[in-house]
Parts: C-alpha cells; structure tokens; sequence
C-alpha cells in the first residue's frame, strides 16, 4: 500500500484481527450469517494483505494479479449470491470490486505519472471512481456508526437484555452488535485505503 509505513501497519493488523473475528464467527449462527461472515474474512485478510507496509514486505509484481482474480472471483460469488436477494451481498459486491480497482491500481506501472503520493510513491487510480468509492464508504461507515449507538431500554428490561450467562445472553460469536462492529472497521479500512489511491 502506498503511504505512510505507520498507517500501514495499524490497517494491517486491524484488517487481520477483523478478519481473524469474522472467521471465528463463520463457525455459529444460520447459513446465511455464516456466508457473510466467510466473505468478511476473505475481505479482512486480503486488507491486510494489501496493508502490509513495503518497508517489511515488498511483495512481487505478480502479488497484485492475485489480489485481482481472488477478489474478481469474490466479485462474482458476491454477484450471485445479490442477485439471489441478499441486501448485504451488494455490499459484499461494492467492496470486492474496489479490492479488484486497488490491485490493479497498485499494481508496479499503473500509477500516474505525476500523480506522486509522501515519501515518492505515485499514486495509481482514476480519481474520478476513487471519489465515488470513497463517497460510498463515507455515508457505510457513518450509517454503520449510527446503528452502533445503543437504544435506550424499554421501561422494565434489563439493559444488558438478561442476567449474564441467563438465557437472553448471547454467545459472543452471534452478537450482532460485533458483526456490524466489524463491518464498521473494514468501512473505515477501506476508506483510509482508498485515500493512499
């Protein structure tokens, strides 16, 4: 990734642990849960991949044609499973397909020339799309951050919905609070990646 080693490192180690939860959580909850959490991990670890700052890992010039197809391939995993009338599968699409356009636009020969990022690296990407992506990523993580904020406690409930351990608790791998806490990180991810464009 272009930039900053220090960003480097936090998006690396942040993509890995997100990606890391949300393996975890492919192992609980209904099928379809399970699937979206298999997609997230894929999309977590390819970050993190991507993230990995040059100063510890140049990677070869190849590195970026497999980023491409393993993302085109979730692309169109993602396709299908949308077209089937999953409304986060879109999102699983959208994210896919910007993993697809920073591989190809950080791939060694498609930067601009002219178009130099800090310490000398040129930036690659149409900024036109750049802009749109990262329009798009604005509005997912500030939605995801708003849903976030706790609702207040109907009169009589307990606020933790139960006594811990009780039978309203529950496991930490199906919490969705967590999921979309994941998804939150890899929103913002995404956008500092797309920055570095």
């Amino acid at each position: 990734m272009h930039g900053p080693a220090l960003s480097g490192w936090l998006l690396m180690v942040l993509c890995g642990f997100t990606g890391a939860y949300c393996l975890l959580r492919t192992r609980e909850g209904p099928e379809r849960e399970r699937r979206a959490a298999r997609a997230e991990a894929v999309m977590g670890f390819g970050m993190a991949a991507m993230a990995v700052p040059a100063a510890l890992l140049r990677p070869p010039e190849w590195t970026w044609a497999v980023y491409a197809l393993v993302f085109a391939g979730a692309s169109l995993r993602a396709l299908v499973q949308a077209s089937r009338g999953g409304g986060h599968h879109w999102h699983h699409l959208i994210g896919s397909l910007a993993m697809v356009y920073m591989a190809v636009a950080m791939a060694p020969g498609a930067a601009h020339p002219g178009a130099h990022l800090s310490h000398g690296a040129e930036a690659g990407g149409v900024p036109a799309l750049t802009g749109v992506l990262l329009a798009y990523y604005a509005v997912y993580v500030l939605r995801s951050a708003g849903r976030l904020i706790p609702a207040p406690a109907p009169v009589g409930v307990a606020a933790g919905g139960g006594a811990p351990g009780g039978p309203g608790r529950t496991a930490w791998g199906s919490r969705p609070e967590l999921a979309l806490a994941c998804r939150l990180t890899m929103g913002m991810a995404m956008f500092a990646m797309l920055l570095t464009l």
